[in-house]
């Protein structure tokens, strides 16, 4: 971390410790006046979706077993094979006969006699969460060549103990195929595994070894996408990302690579340090925007790999192949059923189309390597399909010489909207809160794709979230100009993760939202239709050379509720008494509801033993009028939402 950072840590630190009574007897008043606003993108809040952290595999993506597909670096990634006394056996990794040409390794044993057995076993992630009751589809691909034996599958306890068991099969052809079996599990067990018990003698292969959870939303875990459910998002970007670029062209994220039956998709090493299966692909992404109700956003490779591990540029008179992979992908999720790509679209069991509008090109690409390509690809898409907006990307600064650069080069060539990212420390984060205020209202939309406040250990505390909540209350007073923004990443496994902070934290069996993740729902369920013109009249804090103000807010209308919404992050440890003075154009009808969010400490933060420290209170109110004082708490982010008769 550079020095001036750990000094803004420092600097916020102290203004955050300082005694209440110098924050004390400031007179606040806010006036609103609901005659005055301008419209709010009704997309505004979205997620962003990046596997990394295994946020899909060993995440949403509900299959069981680890390296389903033995095609990791490290073939026998998550396996164990024992030999029982008096078996003689090999094994090995092939690439003869394989499944297809995505799929080209697979597990073979040489069974020298039928004396006794070889166990081949998978514990999945941190172990199999087994449920009783539920059912468990397993299966796999097999192929025998003169072997004469059985394979059964059983699903066994911490201590080896078999839970449930299954015949597989006995007469296995020298041609691959796929055999299944439903197991329901006859009692709990949170860390179970799954073992292959193979009887007999010759040579048996296995590919595609899967363990699926009959409960799952098209290959889904439920209870995280119940938590996606909960943010109501307006759009979903994916699939990253870095995870876009690769760390090199050849792990660069293609899509036509991610759809069709499990065993057509082509895992891939991603840059986050470990394969992915695709068990969740560009179709399942579209699903799942579907589901969600949000505009998908879908983002591309330019032709240039992570620039900032040290790019690996697509050749010039290549780049047709990557221009014609967004091609055929617009015509995948928009096209006629009777066009190619639409065809496969119907195929698949999606004849209606997606109706994606918005396509980014580039993931924190910069210079003049990006600009000439990005120009290729705004051209082929605009020339077929107009209606497309094109995401441009913005460098990983989000200020100084670089994005200054990336903004001229952006307002001189048509550029419809950019992909802003902000990853800061708290203190930044509040003294730019008016940061849009000062955008060209003529010039490119923004999309904030990635953002969140980086604290001193960078955890998921209040005060990062109190920092997040500040800046959003700009995104909303800006919404002409900011159309999307994403807190980023999504999820994060313990044990299995890159990146920290995250939104939403996970295991096998438990899931909790951090105190950002309710910031996001409450701000999101709390939009309004249109922002009312509003001011708050207070003073600004000087703490060691930098300012400061003592309250954030915006001010919205919900047409369909009637309800004034009032949002104010007050990040100080003193409460703070506002009077509110509301244009006596607009009558109230007294009635309404407070939610806030805070703890007794600006460091606490959410658990897995403890997931509720920090969440919404929800309380009544009633009795008041256009001209009423309110308490704003010390450390907390406060939604008042205030029923009127009238706009």
């Amino acid at each position: 971390m550079k020095p001036r950072i750990l000094i803004s840590i420092v600097v916020f630190m102290a203004v955050l410790f300082f005694p209440a009574s110098i924050l004390a007897d400031i007179d606040h008043v806010m006036t609103v006046n609901p005659s005055s606003f301008s419209p709010i993108s009704p997309i505004l809040y979205g997620i962003f979706f990046e596997d990394i952290n295994h946020a899909v595999d060993g995440g949403l993506y509900a299959e069981l077993v680890r390296n389903r597909s033995f095609e990791h670096t490290d073939h026998m990634e998550g396996w164990s094979v024992i030999l029982d006394k008096g078996c003689k056996a090999s094994f090995s990794i092939k690439s003869e006969r394989p499944v297809n040409g995505n799929n080209t390794h697979y597990l073979s044993f040489d069974i020298e006699s039928d004396d006794g057995c070889v166990i081949l076993a998978n514990n999945g992630y941190d172990g199999i969460p087994l449920v009783w009751g539920e059912n468990y589809t397993f299966s796999s691909l097999i192929r025998g060549d003169e072997y004469n034996g059985e394979i059964e599958v059983h699903l066994i306890d911490e201590q080896g103990n078999s839970i449930i068991a299954a015949v597989l099969g006995s007469d296995f052809d020298d041609l691959w195929e796929k055999y299944s079996v439903i197991l329901e599990v006859p009692e709990d067990c949170q860390y179970g595994r799954l073992a292959l018990i193979v009887k007999g003698s010759g040579l048996i292969s296995l590919d595609m070894i899967s363990l699926l959870p009959d409960k799952n939303w098209h290959g889904m875990r439920p209870d995280l996408l119940e938590m996606l459910e909960e943010l109501r998002p307006g759009f979903l970007r994916f699939p990253g990302g870095c995870l876009v670029e690769g760390d090199s062209l050849e792990n660069s994220y293609r899509w036509k690579d991610t759809i069709g039956s499990a065993e057509e998709r082509r895992a891939n090493y991603n840059l986050w340090g470990y394969h992915q299966s695709y068990g969740i692909g560009f179709f399942e992404y579209l699903l799942l925007a579907e589901y969600l109700g949000a505009e998908p956003v879908p983002i591309f490779n330019a032709g240039i790999s992570c620039q900032v591990r040290g790019a690996e540029y697509c050749p010039m008179n290549t780049m047709d192949v990557w221009i014609q992979d967004v091609l055929d992908f617009i015509e995948f999720a928009n096209g006629s059923v009777e066009s190619p790509w639409g065809a496969k679209r119907f195929e698949l069991g999606h004849p209606e189309p997606f109706n994606v509008t918005y396509i980014g090109i580039g993931n924190e690409n910069w210079g003049n390597e990006y600009h000439e390509r990005f120009t290729l690809f705004q051209k082929a898409i605009k020339d077929r399909y107009p209606e497309i907006v094109i995401l441009f990307s913005g460098p990983p600064s989000y200020e100084g010489a670089s994005f200054n650069r990336a903004w001229r080069w952006a307002r001189q060539n048509g550029v419809e909207m950019l992909d802003e990212h902000i990853y800061a420390v708290p203190e930044w984060m509040l003294r730019n809160t008016e940061r849009y205020d000062k955008y060209d209202r003529e010039g490119p939309k923004v999309m904030l794709g990635e953002y969140a406040a980086h604290e001193a250990g960078r955890r998921n505390t209040l005060q990062a979230a109190l920092a997040e909540a500040a800046l959003m209350t700009g995104l909303e007073r800006n919404s002409d100009v900011v159309i999307m923004a994403a807190y980023a990443p999504l999820f994060n496994r313990p044990g299995w993760s890159q990146w920290t902070p995250d939104l939403i934290w996970f295991d096998n069996t438990r899931v909790y939202g951090t105190p950002s993740y309710h910031v996001q729902k409450v701000f999101n369920r709390n939009l309004g239709d249109i922002i009312v013109d509003s001011s708050l009249t207070d003073e600004a804090i000087e703490v060691i050379g930098y300012w400061f103000k003592s309250l954030y807010h915006s001010c919205s209308f919900d047409y369909e509720t009637g309800d004034l919404i009032i949002k104010v992050v007050n990040p100080w440890p003193g409460d703070k008494e506002v009077l509110v003075e509301i244009n006596e154009t607009t009558k109230l009808t007294g009635k309404g509801e407070m939610t806030v969010i805070t703890s007794s400490s600006i460091f606490d933060e959410n658990t897995f033993d403890d997931p509720e420290k920090i969440i919404p209170i929800t309380t009544v109110l009633s009795d008041f009028s256009n001209r009423f004082t309110f308490t704003f708490e010390g450390n907390s982010i406060t939604v008042l939402r205030l029923n009127t008769w009238s706009l």
